[in-house]
């Protein structure tokens, strides 16, 4: 087991803030202890992930949310676990801090319930509790594969600490461009981090499926996500570019067209259009990438937007809530 000393000072990501997470928060709002906002039977991930055939009969992916984060995207969805002080305390996040035991049980939930893998939601900064999380799981009979999604922007150094413990890496690329990196993401040096974490979780996960010829699901393997934001298309084709010349055989493309503007003011302000989307998926076809999954077009959809007050953050059709922060083991 790692000991959660290793957060003092914390330099796990590449923001190497060196803040002593035992008594203070980092970067990323969140001191050492693990603090998750919910845990659901989550139906509105790739199909490989969520085990969806044909017939429709995948058990969905096992999602856990992880309160804060080390990017902070100004359009982040899940800004109320990512960036919004709970009302009564400022200094966290929505979420509850769990034990190492506690977070087991919330694993095998999951597992009971049907899910098809443990899905971690951004827990970039708390790696260290998450591998004695999973671990304790599996200690108590949990035997799914573990994906992680992330957004990548990671050090190589503290993803080998995640080889024994993730089967299926979930990256975003979110752009190449510096000058959009510290504009949304307050991270310039995002593109050359994200590269080279993206690298390193190819090293150490081949893609591989398992053997159901009705909803195959992915055991091991690299998902790269790219969301197109309006109005930077060319920095979009820039990431497809470079998935067609490196990546092409070695990972799989999740494209995806659900930006939403969710502050005021919002930047970008506004929906992809048709014209938008046709463009993009032009350039599939012209970069002949073909191993992958893309979204249909659905202007103005907020379905996906959840609230993460609400035991079950996800529209009903979406989502089976398991754990809340608020409520605990949901029946």
């Amino acid at each position: 087991m790692m000991s959660i000393s290793r957060y003092e000072p914390c330099f796990l990501c590449p923001r190497r803030c060196g803040v002593m997470r035992e008594s203070a928060e980092g970067y990323c709002g969140e001191r050492a202890a693990l603090r998750i906002a919910c845990a659901s039977i989550h139906r509105g991930e790739e199909p490989p992930l969520t085990g969806a055939g044909e017939n429709g009969s995948g058990g969905g992916s096992g999602t856990i949310f992880v309160s804060g984060c080390n990017l902070g995207c100004v359009f982040c969805q899940n800004h109320q676990i990512s960036q919004t002080p709970a009302p009564n305390d400022a200094r966290h996040h929505l979420g509850r801090v769990v034990t190492t035991a506690e977070f087991a049980q919330i694993c095998l939930a999951l597992q009971d319930r049907g899910a098809e893998n443990i899905n971690i939601v951004t827990g970039s900064h708390a790696v260290l509790a998450i591998v004695e999380g999973i671990a304790a799981a599996k200690a108590r009979g949990l035997s799914l594969p573990v994906l992680w999604n992330s957004s990548a922007y990671e050090l190589p150094e503290t993803l080998e600490l995640l080889c024994e413990t993730v089967d299926v890496f979930l990256p975003d690329m979110k752009t190449f461009d510096s000058l959009l990196a510290a504009r949304y993401f307050n991270a310039p040096d995002y593109p050359a981090a994200a590269a080279a974490a993206i690298e390193t979780m190819l090293g150490m996960k081949p893609l591989r499926f398992n053997e159901r010829k009705d909803s195959p699901a992915l055991m091991s393997g690299v998902m790269v996500r790219h969301l197109v934001l309006p109005g930077r298309l060319p920095a979009s084709r820039a990431v497809l570019r470079w998935f067609a010349d490196v990546l092409a055989g070695r990972a799989l493309l999740s494209l995806m067209f659900q930006y939403t503007p969710v502050k005021s003011p919002a930047e970008p302000d506004r929906y992809i259009t048709r014209k938008e989307y046709d463009e993009v998926l032009g350039w599939l076809t012209e970069l002949e990438i073909e191993d992958g999954y893309c979204q249909e077009f659905t202007p103005g959809n907020t379905d996906w937007l959840p609230d993460f007050n609400r035991p079950n953050p996800f529209p009903s059709n979406l989502s089976v809530p398991v754990w809340h922060w608020k409520k605990g083991f949901v029946p």
